[in-house]
């Protein structure tokens, strides 16, 4: 599931940058976008809980450090290319 949505959030990312781009209104894009972020680490955090649960310690060792770093790097990454079409559009503003 974190798979679909981080796909979704991925594409919603760059229409959000593209609407921008074009000129309209991108505020929805980037809602979904954000939205679909949260959402993919949330399906993350439930498959981890559902290896927690079945005490699969293995899956745990092998998936969970890496992935948290992944995870921080990419939330990061993805709220400040949602977020950059409101600064471009404060900075021209001025």
């Amino acid at each position: 599931m974190w798979l679909i949505f981080g796909g979704i959030a991925i594409v919603a990312t760059f229409l959000n940058l593209y609407l921008y781009k074009a000129g309209k209104n991108y505020h929805l894009a980037m809602a979904i976008g954000l939205s679909f972020t949260a959402l993919t680490l949330a399906a993350s955090y439930s498959m981890v809980s559902d290896w927690v649960n079945a005490e699969d310690w293995s899956a745990l060792l092998d998936v969970v450090p890496t992935m948290s770093i992944a995870y921080w790097v990419l939330t990061v990454i993805s709220i400040l290319l949602n977020i950059t079409p409101t600064f471009l559009e404060l900075k021209n503003k001025k």
